[in-house]
């Protein structure tokens, strides 16, 4: 087993330079989570922020990722920090929290996901221990370095704010929700994930991560984005969602029985 198990091995993965591509689940039914880990994505997306999926199944969705051999990352709601901490007691390998948008909302997500002296995260990692096949003491010795903190970039201010984010201790990259971006960059006016204005916005917060020795992340639409985004210096990439791939696949199949 690798030293930390699953959970550990995505930040493994992520800091030796290979490409993550995710898979991103918003129905609540922890078996979709445990079959896309099995069909080779190399880490799999609660989300909470916009999907179904609750407290309840986010840690079942956990659970069954690592049932699946993948690690688990999780997207909470906005501002739930006190979720981010369940989700990792749960064996969460990573949290992305949105509209981190100041380094003082920085340093709130980080104090809830690390151990001191980087935060201030509670003792209670129930369900985490035996994924990482670490004693306690132990774990809490190298809980920090894998327990992946992801602070998401949407607006012109988190923008703005960009080197005082990634200049947090505690903050391990910065992930990229390009629709709400476009729409803030725009100021309203469209929603384009690859707008030039979006185009931009990946340059700068790839070289940004890059500067600060943090890594970059964002979410993409299709296998062909996440391919292109991931060549352009993203470390993790989601590649669409269950629901995309399931409308995908119904109508690829159903216009084959028609033809």
């Amino acid at each position: 087993m690798i030293e930390g198990g699953i959970v550990a091995s995505l930040a493994r993965r992520i800091r030796g330079g290979e490409p993550v591509f995710a898979a991103w689940v918003g129905i609540n039914e922890p078996m979709i989570a445990e079959q896309l880990a099995r069909d080779g994505f190399d880490a799999v997306v609660m989300e909470m922020q916009h999907g179904a999926v609750d407290v309840a199944g986010a840690l079942r969705g956990v659970a069954a990722a690592a049932l699946g051999g993948k690690p688990a990352i999780v997207r909470i709601p906005i501002g739930d920090f006190s979720t981010a901490s369940r989700v990792i007691d749960a064996g969460a390998a990573a949290v992305i929290a949105p509209m981190i948008n100041s380094g003082a909302e920085a340093r709130q997500f980080a104090d809830f996901m690390k151990f001191p002296p980087l935060g201030q995260r509670s003792w209670g990692p129930r369900a985490v221990l035996p994924l990482t096949g670490y004693e306690p003491a132990d774990y809490l010795r190298n809980a920090n370095a894998f327990t992946l903190a992801i602070a998401m970039v949407e607006t012109r201010e988190a923008m703005a704010a960009l080197d005082d984010i990634l200049a947090t201790p505690g903050i391990d990259g910065i992930f990229v929700g390009p629709s709400d971006l476009s729409i803030a960059l725009s100021n309203g006016e469209v929603v384009d994930a690859q707008s030039p204005a979006v185009d931009a916005a990946l340059t700068k917060v790839a070289a940004a991560a890059k500067a600060h020795g943090k890594f970059a992340a964002a979410f993409c639409h299709s296998g062909e984005r996440a391919n292109e985004v991931a060549r352009r210096g993203f470390s993790l990439c989601s590649v669409a969602t269950d629901q995309l791939l399931l409308r995908l696949a119904a109508r690829q199949e159903l216009a084959k029985a028609r033809a």
